[in-house]
């Protein structure tokens, strides 16, 4: 196959006037020189000022290298350090230039031309709009004549195992990152960690993160944040609120600012919160508690990153990243008018739903590891927990009789429980029975309280007492099952968890729809979320 280099002309590199100029190390014509390295065709771009030059390099080629055919190409730029400039034309070449890969090897000479230029054709040739090889050259050493040295460079990194594996591992080391090195098990979370990772790094948008309460939305956003400021993406500070704590006349102050005498009360002017996140990142937790007033003016400072704080005639500027977090159906809030719909409209660009704890199971035994290593650090008392404890406290955390209803908030607290209590710095049986009461007393009370008077808000009176004791108790207690869970799918994996196991294909959810369609419910109306049957 022949051999066809591609360069743009070196207006200083490649010059020389007389007989002076054979000593000296002119690029475009010493790659041309190389015996083991036979040009065909070499395709020379050159700025219409530069013509002169262009055919004195040619015909220096035709002398060292009679076998090669020079072709000159114009290449007019108003400004070679423009980027915009530079890489339009070399892009509009690539795609006239008549390749013909199975004939022809094409290599991209980067040694000659601005900066701009070289990173142009690198660019267009790792996107293979140019599909060739680099080459870079470099003179030869100090008081010696001839060609110099090259190099040529693939730019398929797939043929290089070391780099791959290199970038394989920082992939890796990500997604351990944002589980806090946590050697998660369920392949739903493990999927969604990896997409988060990739948007993360990828992407300036705003994130959604959903789930349940205690689900870990703040502690992944953390680790977002620390991802990113890792990698130089973000120079300022997180800052991170519960909008649910943003109360009346104080919400707008305290997420906007206010001048000073805004409001009565107001002697000094404040900051905001947003403009403390300026160049961070800004995290909203229960970003469905803000007022409608509060989220038309998050709407424009997402938008066009400025707002007016309260009270004042100027506008201030804050460039901040968004992750919002909710345990709402915002979609539901927008068809009851508590959220605006362009405001999701803008934060549902990314939107990852965080599993609770009873959909992750089998994650329970990592993180149990987990949070002993976090009391350790927290008291500087390390405590393990032995094996027989271990296989009791699991039998019952991975048992749909463990209801997690606070999600990890609950294994935190459980945990925390057993290892203070723990003697000699180490949790045994005793602990974990001890334990296991306490959480099954809490939810107990908790399915009590959740349960009680529940049938009275989906039935009639008359309704109710067409129903035998039997049915109701087994009604109000799939009822609160329900409105502890985010979908119909998740409430039929818990109320379903024994017999599911021995069916082929089990369709939760179907079920579950059968069911409550005995009574004349739906999801919906059990949850009073006005959701859809299939959220």
């Amino acid at each position: 196959m022949r051999n066809v280099l591609l360069g743009i002309l070196g207006t200083n590199l490649d010059s020389g006037r007389g007989e002076d100029r054979w000593h000296r190390w002119r690029p475009s014509v010493s790659l041309c020189q190389h015996e083991e390295l036979l040009v065909d065709r070499f395709e020379l771009l050159y700025d219409p000022r530069d013509r002169e030059l262009a055919d004195l390099v040619a015909g220096d080629i035709a002398v060292v290298a009679p076998e090669t055919k020079v072709q000159v190409h114009e290449l007019s730029l108003s400004d070679p350090w423009d980027f915009d400039e530079v890489f339009g034309r070399l892009h509009e070449f690539a795609r006239r230039y008549p390749f013909r890969v199975e004939d022809e090897n094409y290599l991209v000479h980067i040694t000659t031309g601005t900066h701009v230029e070289q990173i142009c054709l690198f660019l267009l040739a790792e996107s293979r709009h140019i599909p060739a090889r680099l080459v870079q050259t470099s003179p030869p050493p100090r008081n010696q004549i001839g060609g110099g040295r090259y190099r040529i460079i693939d730019l398929d990194l797939s043929k290089y195992d070391a780099l791959a594996k290199r970038f394989s591992q920082e992939r890796r080391e990500a997604r351990s990152f944002l589980k806090s090195g946590i050697e998660t098990r369920n392949a739903r979370f493990n999927a969604l960690i990896e997409q988060i990772e990739v948007v993360a790094i990828a992407s300036t948008a705003p994130l959604l993160i959903t789930g349940p309460t205690g689900a870990g939305k703040s502690q992944l956003a953390r680790r977002i944040y620390e991802l990113k400021r890792q990698r130089e993406q973000l120079r300022g500070e997180m800052v991170e609120v519960n909008c649910a704590t943003l109360r009346g006349d104080q919400a707008m102050s305290a997420l906007f600012g206010h001048a000073k005498g805004a409001f009565t009360g107001s002697a000094g002017a404040r900051r905001g919160l947003l403009q403390s996140a300026n160049e961070g990142l800004l995290f909203l937790d229960e970003i469905g508690e803000l007022g409608l007033d509060e989220q038309a003016m998050l709407l424009r400072a997402i938008e066009e990153k400025r707002f007016l704080p309260v009270g004042s005639d100027t506008e201030v500027a804050s460039n901040f990243q968004l992750i919002a977090g909710t345990n709402r159906d915002l979609r539901a809030c927008v068809r009851e008018r508590t959220f605006r719909e362009d405001l999701l409209a803008r934060i549902n660009l990314w939107t990852f739903c965080l599993p609770g704890l009873r959909d992750r199971r089998e994650d329970i035994e990592p993180n149990l590891d987990y949070e002993l290593e976090r009391f350790a650090s927290a008291t500087g008392r390390k405590v393990t927990i032995n094996k027989e404890a271990r296989r009791r406290f699991l039998a019952f955390a991975e048992s749909p009789a463990a209801l997690w209803s606070a999600n990890f908030r609950d294994l935190n607290a459980c945990v925390t429980r057993m290892a203070t209590l723990a003697e000699q710095g180490r949790v045994t049986i005793r602990e974990v029975d001890d334990e296991i009461g306490r959480l099954q007393t809490a939810w107990g009370g908790q399915d009590d309280d959740t349960n009680a008077g529940c049938l009275d808000e989906v039935l009639t009176a008359d309704q109710i007492e067409t129903l035998d004791l039997f049915d109701r108790a087994q009604l109000a207690a799939v009822i609160g099952v329900c409105r502890q869970c985010s979908s119909l799918s998740e409430a039929g994996r818990t109320l379903f968890a024994v017999s599911r196991k021995q069916k082929a294909m089990p369709n939760d959810a179907d079920r579950l729809r059968k069911y409550l369609a005995r009574f004349g419910l739906s999801w919906g109306t059990v949850t009073r979320r006005g959701v859809s049957e299939e959220s």
